[in-house]
């Protein structure tokens, strides 16, 4: 079948802002409201011109649990334009790009507002099941005697909460929390701490040279807006950068820092895994006949998508198991790409999928492959930095990395590149883009 081409026309992300400890300034939907609005704001068509607006979220709050359509009205896109939600864990952003493009290959849809978000600092707190129980035998008590009586039944412990992102991060079917995940890769690949930290402080560093020379704030010499996109609180504060940077980073830092996951054996930290993070991420999905009825611009094309699966307990590998097969549909090597774009979960996962890819062993048992595909060269890949100097808001990741690998292919001259990440459950997501 001859895909149709799929544009990009233009992006925009919030700054990402790690949580701390308390619920943050912005709800998933302010965040993604706020991004919408200014990314919107430029274009030649007005809004309610969208033939959709598709929007990935992994941890809606209750109260905006199709979170894609209440976006949709608070933009001003109208009641006549759907919004719908998509949830693929961390690649729901790439998911609602992907749905996007299902629906223009057919005809239904031929301009198309899709992206990601989640708001994790504002993950709920539950109660315990013992709580919960508790609870229930006391609104079920009658008279004044039981309900005493089930007072006297409660229990301090009772009153402790469970963190609802630690259990949304937690896989039911092997019982791992997704940092458990990379200290199997870690384990597996003889990765050592050292390695995941020095690989930690390179993305501060670069995450740090990118905002000092201004490449998250659009070039105009290649035709691109700012992929940032400054937003305001109700108190009328400004927030215009990624605020998880560590500019004082170091591997002597680093080193200071316990294993989480795995306090007696692990090598991954804190300062070596991704951060919690709130944040949004839209790009403006356009068909051939779309981009010339409005007049615009488009910066890259979507040429190429894959989901791929694979154990659970070894999901740091995904981005191995999707752009592999891209690579295979149309002849490319790793290093005949420009730029590759892999989402930073853990610095342990990043790695052990350059490994993986270095294996004879691996590619040929789980990849099918002849031999090894290869080394991956380092200064093509997460060339401004990634999610562990930044953040990884959930949702919102899998449309960050597509937005930002198509603006440093512009910026750096690159025409084509892989967008890839991994996947909670056992999955991994991949984008072949191409600049025109």
């Amino acid at each position: 079948m001859t895909r149709k081409t799929i544009y990009v026309v233009d992006g925009a992300r919030t700054p990402f802002l790690k949580a701390r400890n308390r619920p943050g300034p912005f709800s998933a939907s302010d965040l993604a409201t706020q991004a919408g609005k200014q990314l919107l704001a430029r274009q030649p068509f007005a809004p309610d011109e969208l033939d959709e607006v598709i929007l990935g979220c992994a941890a809606p709050a209750v109260d905006e649990v199709n979170i894609g359509r209440v976006v949709a009205l608070r933009m001003g896109c109208g009641q006549k334009v759907p919004g719908w939600t998509v949830m693929r864990n961390c690649a729901s952003g790439m998911q609602a790009l992907d749905s996007a493009i299902a629906n223009m290959e057919v005809g239904r849809s031929e301009l198309v507002l899709a992206g990601g978000v989640d708001a994790l600092s504002r993950a709920p707190l539950l109660f315990s099941e013992a709580m919960v129980n508790w609870l229930s035998d006391f609104y079920a008590a009658k008279t004044l005697p039981q309900k005493a009586a089930a007072v006297a039944k409660l229990r301090l412990s009772y009153l402790a909460p469970v963190l609802g992102i630690m259990k949304g991060l937690t896989d039911p079917n092997v019982g791992l929390i997704m940092g458990q995940t990379a200290e199997n890769l870690a384990y597996r690949f003889g990765l050592s701490r050292t390695q995941q930290d020095e690989y930690a402080v390179r993305s501060h560093q670069r995450v740090a040279r990118a905002q000092d020379e201004g490449w998250f704030a659009g070039d105009p010499r290649h035709g691109l807006a700012a992929e940032v996109a400054p937003i305001f609180d109700e108190a009328g504060k400004l927030y215009k950068d990624d605020d998880g940077l560590r500019r004082d980073s170091s591997v002597e830092n680093l080193a200071k820092l316990k294993p989480f996951f795995d306090r007696k054996y692990g090598t991954v930290t804190a300062g070596n895994s991704s951060q919690v993070t709130d944040g949004a991420a839209w790009l403006v999905l356009a068909t051939e006949d779309a981009v010339k009825r409005h007049g615009l611009a488009p910066m890259g094309r979507i040429v190429d998508s894959q989901w791929a699966a694979l154990d659970p307990a070894q999901m740091g590998l995904g981005p191995v198991h999707a752009a592999t097969p891209i690579l295979q549909r149309h002849g490319l090597a790793l290093d005949d790409l420009d730029l590759w774009e892999i989402n930073e979960a853990f610095a342990a996962q990043v790695l052990a999928c350059l490994e993986a890819w270095k294996s004879d062993e691996y590619c040929t048992t789980q990849l099918g492959l002849e031999a090894a595909a290869g080394e991956l060269d380092m200064d093509r890949l997460n060339i401004d930095g990634g999610a562990i100097a930044l953040g990884h808001p959930v949702g919102s990741s899998g449309a960050r990395i597509v937005l930002h690998l198509l603006h440093a292919l512009k910026r750096t001259g690159g025409r084509k590149g892989i967008a890839s990440i991994c996947i909670g459950g056992g999955q991994g997501g991949a984008m072949l883009l191409e600049t025109v």
